[in-house]
């Protein structure tokens, strides 16, 4: 297994290190948290006490214990902690989304051009689930392509918070927060992986008081067809998505998540049923296949990865000037 090193000691980082553990594919070997309490915390919870703990981040980033970073900070700091990873030397692991806007993505393009031997990969895992690869598989097989509609809507525990007058990490734009740049990273990986990048793009954001988005609907525009993109934070959804092609309709339960693939004929008939069981951890597909590309050096299927990340974050950042919405990264 090769070793790993955390920034961020929270749920996701957790879940990451237990598909990490699964999946035999890293090993905890250092964790870095503000608090020297928060680390021994997690290092205990997930079963790695071996682990070296560090509060100072450039004693982290400088550590030998570790060869690959994984990075959920939150978004605004995401850039930064990169950049000092790729020039200590470790491949990188980011939180989708791994950066703010287009100005940043092109900075570490060129850092990491100017450092080949490292890898950097955005941790958008449900595109490495099986699911998503049998959605763009039903999608070649369709005799055209009509549009589709995606869902992704789930209420936050946080959003309690603003609800009170704060103003949490994940809705703020000092973070670079808000629903597009989380929930809606999921449904913009879905549309851009399956259609390509839109011609044009707009968002119909709801604003917080905070400045940033609790939901709303986008919609991307191709040549011949629309997808209509519906996210947010503030409320629960139980929305099916549509993919439309002709007499033909995939239906997803949920196109974050993807849990089940049905295709449907015409008058409503389902046909089939497509989608395999989803795996109880789905961070184990992604955590696999970063191991498998930095072990085999596999950099073709790393690049596409790479410029999938940066057409996303082009997307992602269409949206929110079309929303008005503005980060303190920008």
């Amino acid at each position: 297994m090769q070793t790993l090193g955390i920034i961020g000691t929270n749920w996701i980082t957790g879940q990451f290190v237990d598909a990490a553990r699964e999946s035999e594919s890293f090993k905890l070997t250092a964790v870095y948290s503000r608090t020297a309490d928060k680390a021994d915390q997690f290092k205990t919870k997930y079963h790695a006490p071996e682990a070296t703990s560090y509060t100072d981040l450039d004693g982290f980033m400088n550590a030998n214990e570790f060869e690959t970073v994984y990075i959920a900070s939150p978004n605004s700091l995401h850039f930064e902690q990169a950049k000092q990873a790729i020039l200590a030397g470790k491949n990188v692991i980011v939180e989708k989304p791994a950066f703010s806007n287009p100005a940043e993505m092109a900075a570490m393009q060129a850092l990491l051009k100017q450092h080949p031997d490292q890898f950097l990969f955005e941790a958008a895992r449900h595109i490495h689930e099986a699911n998503f690869k049998i959605v763009q598989q039903a999608i070649n097989a369709l005799p055209a392509i009509n549009g589709a509609t995606l869902s992704y809507m789930k209420y936050s525990s946080r959003y309690d918070a603003v609800l009170a007058g704060e103003e949490p990490n994940i809705f703020s734009p000092h973070f670079s927060g808000g629903a597009l740049q989380d929930l809606g990273v999921y449904v913009v990986y879905d549309a851009v992986s399956w259609f390509g990048v839109p011609d044009s793009a707009d968002y119909q954001a709801e604003l917080l008081p905070t400045g940033v988005d609790g939901k709303g609907v986008a919609t991307l525009r191709y040549p011949t067809f629309n997808v209509t993109l519906i996210f947010g934070k503030t409320v629960d959804s139980y929305l099916t998505s549509e993919i439309y092609g002709g007499q033909t309709t995939i239906v997803l339960d949920n196109a974050g998540t993807i849990g089940s693939v049905d295709r449907y004929s015409e008058g409503g008939q389902k046909i089939e049923s497509l989608g395999e069981q989803s795996l109880a951890n789905p961070m184990v597909a992604e955590a696999e296949n970063f191991a498998a590309m930095i072990a085999n050096r596999d950099t073709k299927r790393y690049h596409e990865l790479l410029q999938l990340s940066e057409s996303v974050n082009q997307v992602l950042y269409q949206l929110r000037q079309s929303a008005g919405i503005t980060f303190d990264a920008d």
